[in-house]
């Protein structure tokens, strides 16, 4: 386990966040960086989906990258 730095403005969304979904601030925070990181994974994927995916990580065990990573395509931008 590590500290991440985040802005007082952040922490204070996170605080609010956290409250409102009877969520702690770390559990909030955890929860954005798996939406924001599996966004990035699958950008052509919706919030719904995205949560849709995480259940059914959760169902499997847990969301790992690796796993993760092996539904994304790796594309280089070089043509054959």
């Amino acid at each position: 386990m590590g500290i991440v730095k985040i802005s007082e403005q952040m922490h204070e969304n996170l605080r609010v966040a956290s409250n409102a979904l009877s969520r702690s601030i770390n559990a909030q925070a955890e929860h954005w960086m798996r939406i924001g990181m599996l966004t990035e994974l699958h950008p052509n994927l919706d919030h719904h989906q995205i949560c849709r995916l995480l259940v059914r990580a959760e169902q499997s065990g847990g969301l790992d990258l690796n796993a993760a990573l092996q539904d994304t395509p790796v594309t280089t931008g070089a043509h054959s």
